[in-house]
């Protein structure tokens, strides 16, 4: 015990208030941690009426590079 003391007396002011700081955003981010998180239920309106990717999605790949490449040899030209 006499020794944790001593060891404490040795530090200095700046390492005294960096680990304070450091107890303090611990403190914090375990606040934070401990918030429940959402379940995505009533944050996903977004998502509400939208359609997943349909099977003419490789159309519109190949003609975005179609339209590209044709960009490219008409500026190279």
């Amino acid at each position: 015990m006499g020794l944790f003391i001593r060891q404490d007396d040795n530090r200095s002011e700046l390492q005294r208030r960096l680990a304070a700081e450091l107890n303090e955003k611990a403190r914090k981010r375990a606040e934070i941690e401990d918030q429940p998180l959402p379940d995505g239920v009533s944050d996903s309106a977004y998502i509400k009426d939208t359609q997943s990717t349909t099977k003419f999605a490789w159309l519109w790949i190949l003609l975005i590079v179609a339209g590209m490449i044709a960009v490219i040899i008409f500026i190279t030209s």
